[in-house]
């Protein structure tokens, strides 16, 4: 199986699309989270808008630089999944997200892809000098949580979020 991480282009324009209506579609049947929110923030049906507005390249607002990767499937030119790496904590994502947000579209779920995905991320991470990743996830996650501790992920705590959901805080040592 050939996959890689990739930044978006507009050759993937369509496969974004049917990707974010696959999340949304599984939010409003199942009231699951869209994850990683970097992907819905903006319309991706003003295609050029969301390329440019993708990630953050400056502190501004309360946000801190960031990069998102796509999870492709080089087989099936298929976009499987998604992932925002922060660069740095601030307040806000060392108590409630930490610095990877990922997330595999609904119909390529339970089948590895998010544990490769992190692997991959975490590589990502050591090129941009983080040496400690924190990543979370819903206590209820067992999925992202199995994902999280396949990559080496220790739990340090379970806190309550602002929304009242119980989070899991993982640590992953790249030294």
């Amino acid at each position: 199986m050939g996959i890689k991480l990739i930044k978006l282009t507009k050759e993937y324009e369509n496969e974004l699309g049917e990707m974010v209506e696959e999340f949304k579609e599984d939010q409003e049947k199942n009231g699951t989270c869209h994850s990683p929110w970097a992907i819905f923030k903006n319309d991706y049906h003003d295609f050029d808008y969301y390329l440019e507005h993708l990630e953050h390249k400056v502190h501004e607002d309360g946000k801190v630089p960031d990069s998102v990767f796509f999870l492709l499937d080089e087989e099936r030119n298929r976009l499987l999944g998604a992932v925002n790496i922060r660069h740095e904590l601030n307040e806000y994502l060392l108590r409630e997200a930490g610095h990877i947000g990922d997330g595999i579209r609904p119909s390529e779920r339970r089948k590895g892809y998010a544990t490769k995905m992190i692997g991959l991320a975490l590589e990502e991470c050591k090129k941009l000098g983080i040496d400690r990743v924190l990543i979370m996830c819903e206590k209820n996650n067992i999925g992202s949580a199995k994902s999280i501790q396949n990559n080496g992920g220790v739990l340090e705590n379970e806190i309550i979020s602002e929304d009242g959901e119980l989070l899991q805080r993982y640590w992953i040592d790249l030294k």
